[in-house]
């Protein structure tokens, strides 16, 4: 397949995946089994255009809260949303520079979309029986941190599902409320690691080697069909449940098992 036609098409599976709690990452290598291996690089930085996405979604939520810092209630959101990227980066910047992650494999993939899917489906039915809250602890802030480093180590967790589903555990039942600031945190988070990978790709010599032209096509229809899913994902998780996506990953990850042949 034409590599331009093959960027555009990990673009838009992106932007399509990130932000639903199915795994973008997951989804991607599953894809490029079929439509050609991509770089770390390529993988991290089209994350980030989905992000973008985000950025643009929220940039009236993201202006209040950084023009907001004499309101006791902005500045301590904020605040939270620094945190939780703190712990990001303290723990899992460690996490990367030893390598610690299954290998990016189908089998690995298959297997954490299945249990992140019974997971989500345990998760959102205990949520569902606490009370409505949207106050957001610092338990809450210091676990959404974690749970980014573990989707990190276990392709195919989803980083916005095991942080969302934490987050929900932990008192913070209300969906939207939720994801918003699941989002949020994500968005430095991303940021950070596209900042990194692209200066890991220059100081080891790779620079020249990197597809510059597809990861750009990549990168744009990243944020164009992200900022599409994430308005339509908001509208939906306020009156909907989580378990279709987490029949849809149980479904998956069983079909990858059986259809593909051992060490896959």
């Amino acid at each position: 397949m034409n590599d331009l036609l093959s960027a555009l098409l990990l673009g838009i599976l992106e932007g399509l995946t990130e932000f639903l709690p199915i795994s973008s990452t997951g989804h991607l290598l599953i894809a490029q089994h079929w439509l050609g291996a991509r770089s770390d690089l390529f993988n991290i930085v089209i994350q980030a255009g989905a992000i973008l996405a985000i950025s643009l979604v929220y940039r009236q939520r993201i202006w209040s809260l950084a023009t907001g810092w004499r309101d006791a209630a902005s500045r301590d959101y904020a605040l939270k949303i620094a945190a939780a990227f703190a712990v990001t980066a303290v723990v899992g910047l460690p996490v990367r520079l030893l390598g610690w992650e299954l290998p990016e494999t189908v089998g690995p993939v298959a297997w954490a979309l299945i249990i992140g899917g019974v997971w989500m489906l345990l998760a959102e039915r205990f949520a569902e029986s606490r009370p409505d809250s949207t106050t957001i602890t610092w338990t809450i802030v210091v676990a959404v941190g974690l749970a980014q480093v573990l989707a990190g180590v276990f392709p195919g967790t989803s980083r916005s599902a095991a942080a969302i589903f934490i987050a929900m555990l932990l008192g913070l039942t209300r969906k939207p409320a939720a994801a918003e600031f699941v989002f949020l945190v994500g968005i430095p988070t991303m940021f950070a690691a596209s900042g990194y990978a692209l200066l890991e790709t220059v100081g080891e010599g790779r620079a020249g080697s990197e597809d510059w032209t597809g990861l750009a096509v990549a990168f744009a229809a990243a944020t164009v069909t992200g900022f599409a899913t994430v308005r339509w994902l908001l509208g939906y998780i306020a009156t909907h449940r989580f378990a279709p996506f987490a029949w849809y990953r149980i479904g998956l990850g069983a079909a990858l098992l059986l259809g593909l042949p051992a060490g896959s």
